[in-house]
């Protein structure tokens, strides 16, 4: 037998590994590959002579091996050939139980565990799985093994691979460091695609990502035991299509999560028409320190929230629930069609979000989103799960800014269709009505509200708004208790008027160089009238 000591080494010589007489063949070690013999056994013994060996290249040639739980070993890649199946037991006895955890955790057991799955290492280094074959969990639900869950491994490639039918987390991992996921294709997942758990040097690129719940989504759970942190994560040229989130962070966020950058993916809701929930979302609600985030080059459709950040303060696996921080953001180049629902960007009192750049963003909204009547307040809902739709429904049915530093806003273009209705206030407490398809379901016909509305920013800088606004709808822009804010470069014609002041701590409130179309330009309620001051 040849051994390849070297991880990287056996990656760049793979077509000799994968048709020498070095290769540790399944079918040499005794598994038939017909779809029917369980050949758990045969295979491990195939990754278990090659780790004894220093290292080596497991070779699955065509044909469907059925296995139950797979133990991985440092220093050994499985191959799977093109026509190669590794296919999951339906019998749960042939998967490994759930590890025992000595200390608590409140993180589920999807989160929580790593043994219990297809494909499993825990403590190894230089592993891999490689394409082009495929790997079929063989479940047609939620609830089951995970399919590959790695826990506290390094130098990991997974490439070239097909995961069907995952009843849990396509790819699940924890506490595991310098990671590449090349050209991955996940369909018809039931849970998250990937999961990044409290991990280090994660590259995901060229992905195709098709799951019920959130395709990608990098967590700090303490399922390790501690508070670690996800750091140096990238994502680019994706495509992700859920009815969940498309890219998340959290909502386990109890380490921090620090340069994280997001370029070129396309997003989307689900080819059985239901629309994703959010595009992207940063979730920091159990005590986790978001910061230096950057996206760029996204393009979206039947997405019902296209941007979603938040701050709150659930507190999980904290003694004294205690505010993180989500600070320094920058999302750019986004474009989106179909949207149902508001993009927010809330803290909580005392607890702003911090230095959020939102540019170049043209959304356009359908069927309409939740309408909440402006003088009705906004709960705080700070201590609930983050959603998109975690306020039921707002003013505004583009952007939602409330409690925020620091946020600059240039060239958005927001428009929404001629039949945009919204849930109007009939007496009771407005509420979002979600159909079985994700869109809300009107109490009546209307017209949108706001086309933004900011409650207690400071330092808002917004140019070059352009905004549909209905002719009979309630203004573009409602600012409430907003200090040192500069509006330039908008437009806004055939409105009614285009900025609503509220809050006796408003001031410091500029407009420049706007051009206005409007009967009133300003409309001031309940506020210092030196708090505007206007330089057309």
């Amino acid at each position: 037998m040849v051994r390849f000591i070297g991880l990287f080494a056996l990656l760049c010589a793979a077509s000799v590994c994968a048709n020498a007489s070095g290769a540790f063949s399944v079918r040499e070690c005794g598994a038939r590959g017909d779809g029917e013999t369980k050949d758990t056994a045969a295979v491990q013994k195939a990754i278990d002579e090659a780790a004894k060996a220093g290292g080596g290249c497991v070779l699955f040639a065509a044909g469907t091996y059925l296995c139950g739980s797979l133990h991985l070993r440092s220093h050994v890649a499985l191959s799977l050939e093109a026509g190669a199946t590794i296919k999951g037991s339906p019998d749960k006895d042939d998967y490994d139980p759930y590890e025992k955890l000595d200390f608590k955790n409140d993180a589920d057991i999807e989160t929580s565990f790593f043994h219990f799955a297809l494909i499993w290492g825990e403590d190894v280094e230089n592993i891999a799985i490689t394409g082009p074959g495929t790997i079929d969990s063989n479940r047609d639900r939620r609830h089951g093994p995970k399919t590959i869950a790695l826990k506290r491994c390094r130098f990991v490639t997974i490439r070239d691979v097909r995961l069907l039918n995952a009843p849990n987390y396509n790819i699940s991992m924890i506490g595991t460091d310098f990671v590449t996921i090349d050209g991955v294709t996940i369909l018809n997942g039931f849970a998250d695609g990937i999961d990044p758990d409290s991990c280090r040097n994660v590259r995901i690129a060229n992905c195709h990502i098709e799951s019920s719940d959130d395709a990608i989504v990098p967590k700090s759970s303490f399922a390790l035991g501690e508070r670690r942190s996800c750091e140096n994560i990238t994502v680019t040229n994706c495509y992700l299509a859920t009815d969940s989130n498309a890219f998340k962070l959290g909502t386990e966020s109890g380490g921090d999560f620090k340069r994280i950058a997001v370029s070129n993916c396309v997003i989307s809701g689900m080819a059985n028409g239901r629309p994703a929930r959010g595009g992207i979302a940063f979730e920091s609600v159990d005590g986790s320190n978001i910061d230096d985030v950057a996206v760029s080059n996204i393009s979206m459709v039947d997405v019902r929230a296209p941007i979603f950040i938040r701050l709150g303060n659930r507190g999980r696996d904290m003694a004294t629930p205690t505010p993180g921080s989500l600070r320094n953001v920058v999302i750019s180049g986004i474009v989106a069609t179909g949207a149902s629902n508001t993009c927010s960007v809330s803290g909580i009192p005392g607890h702003p979000v911090v230095g959020v750049t939102l540019s170049n963003i043209r959304i356009a909204w359908k069927g309409g989103c939740p309408f909440r009547n402006p003088d009705e307040a906004v709960p705080e809902s700070i201590d609930e799960y983050p959603d998109p739709d975690i306020f039921d429904a707002l003013s505004a049915y583009g952007f939602y800014c409330r409690h925020v530093e620091g946020l600059r806003m240039s060239n958005l273009d927001l428009d929404f269709d001629d039949t945009f209705w919204r849930i109007v206030d009939d007496g009771k407490k407005s509420r979002a009505r979600w159909g079985a398809d994700g869109v809300p379901q009107p109490s009546k016909p209307g017209q949108p509200g706001y086309a933004m509305v900011f409650d207690d920013v400071t330092r808002l800088d917004l140019d070059g708004l352009r905004a549909r606004t209905a002719v009979e709808g309630p203004g573009t822009i409602r600012m409430v208790d907003v200090r040192d804010a500069l509006l330039r470069g908008c437009v806004a014609p055939d409105v009614v008027h285009f900025l609503e002041v509220l809050g006796r701590r408003s001031a410091g409130i500029h407009l420049e160089s706007n051009v206005l179309a409007v009967e009133e330009a300003v409309v001031m309620k309940d506020c210092d009238s030196a708090a505007v001051s206007v330089a057309n």
